[in-house]
């Protein structure tokens, strides 16, 4: 009874890590579980807002684009990546060079393009790292109330489980570890200001063929394996959700 019962638990345990390697499919931010999540996520937006804003329908409907987006565009991210593995183990790919993208710091350029779709009011898109400059370095992006500064927000990662995004709390992170990252955002901001209009299949920095990572429109990138990769799913990509800028 017990061998079958561990047999059982371990085929189980098995399935979930092989259904986190793949990205999420095209439904999966909108099963009862990810709704709920969204949800769950615009409320703690909104609680982020002062008093006198909590209720304004404005300020309501922006925190549910952000929250619904967010867990949309890590989805969909993920399948634009073709990233098979999540965290760690993605990164061993790409750095072998057998994956072009699933770095961490991939999904924070991708996730900041994401949300600078549209004018934000009351609310700011924000970078953050831990363990900056260490082996164990991780980036993320978060969202804020528009006048709060880190850590006074929420640590969106889609990194971790390759496209199942996470969520935390930034105020109950290691404040020792973790810190805010604003040269990161004055950076993408010139490549995707508000309401940019790039597909989701733009990527603002590529590895050029001597292996470094740099602006996309360098000549020395758009010389590069990874630029035309990047115009292949950019052409795909009009195919597949013609006259939308995303797969989401």
């Amino acid at each position: 009874m017990c061998y079958r019962l561990l047999t059982l638990i371990s085929c189980l345990c098995l399935s979930c890590l092989l259904a986190a390697c793949y990205p999420p499919q095209v439904q999966y931010p909108y099963t009862v579980e990810i709704t709920q999540r969204r949800h769950t996520l615009k409320d703690n937006l909104i609680a982020l807002l002062p008093a006198e804003q909590q209720k304004l329908p404005q300020a309501i409907e922006e925190a549910s684009w952000l929250a619904d987006t967010a867990y949309k565009a890590a989805a969909g991210i993920s399948r634009v990546n073709d990233s098979h593995f999540p965290g760690w183990a993605g990164n061993a790919l790409v750095n072998a060079r057998l994956q072009d993208r699933g770095l961490c710091w991939h999904y924070q350029h991708d996730m900041y393009r994401e949300l600078r779709r549209r004018p934000l009011k009351y609310f700011r898109i924000g970078c953050c790292v831990r363990d900056m400059g260490k082996a164990s370095e991780h980036n993320c992006i978060y969202l804020s109330a528009r006048n709060d500064e880190w850590p006074k927000g929420w640590v969106l990662d889609a990194w971790m489980w390759n496209g199942r995004l996470k969520v935390d709390d930034a105020r109950l992170l290691d404040a020792e570890r973790w810190h805010d990252l604003p040269t990161i955002c004055q950076t993408q901001e010139a490549f995707y200001p508000e309401g940019h209009s790039w597909p989701i299949e733009h990527w603002s920095v590529l590895r050029a063929e001597d292996g470094d990572y740099q602006s996309y429109f360098l000549p020395e990138t758009r010389r590069s394996a990874q630029y035309r990769r990047m115009y292949e799913n950019i052409e795909r990509g009009r195919k597949e959700h013609p006259g939308s800028l995303t797969n989401y």
